[in-house]
């Protein structure tokens, strides 16, 4: 049934759905998704203090999972599933940092082991890209796991 009014979904008793949950400000109106770019975005932004005139021609992204050709095939094949991968610039394109959601969010258990695994991909990410060890990096790097 429609709402003739507003075109709304409602159940047989004229009740339904009438708006937002919750409040836009509180963090559970936020999707899973941005609560995961807000993580990625913070372990950027711990960085930066030391590393922001290098990170500051890099492109953060976060993408669902690993596309086809960053994953093994066949029998005997056993790469695990990458969480992120790091792109030099090429050309016009600027350098790139790419952290995969799906499979950080299957290997956390909450969300501080997931905040903790984001951070460690995002070190690992940028001491790629610019040559240098993780801990180099982050001094505090792996020490949560």
């Amino acid at each position: 049934m429609t709402d003739k009014r507003g075109g709304r979904r409602r159940d047989r008793h004229g009740r339904g759905l009438r708006g937002p949950l919750a409040p836009s400000w509180v963090p559970m109106a936020r999707s899973r998704g941005e609560r995961f770019d807000d993580l990625v975005l913070d372990a950027v932004e711990r960085l930066r203090p030391q590393w922001g005139k290098q990170l500051a021609a890099v492109e953060f992204a976060v993408e669902e999972v690993p596309p086809a050709r960053e994953l093994g095939d066949g029998p005997g094949h056993v790469d695990a599933i990458p969480f992120g991968r790091a792109e030099a610039a090429h050309g016009r394109r600027p350098a790139a940092v790419v952290i995969y959601r799906r499979p950080l969010e299957a290997r956390a258990r909450d969300r501080d082991t997931l905040g903790a695994l984001i951070h460690d991909t995002v070190v690992e990410q940028v001491a790629s890209l610019l040559g240098l060890s993780p801990e180099t990096v982050d001094p505090g790097y792996d020490e949560g796991a």
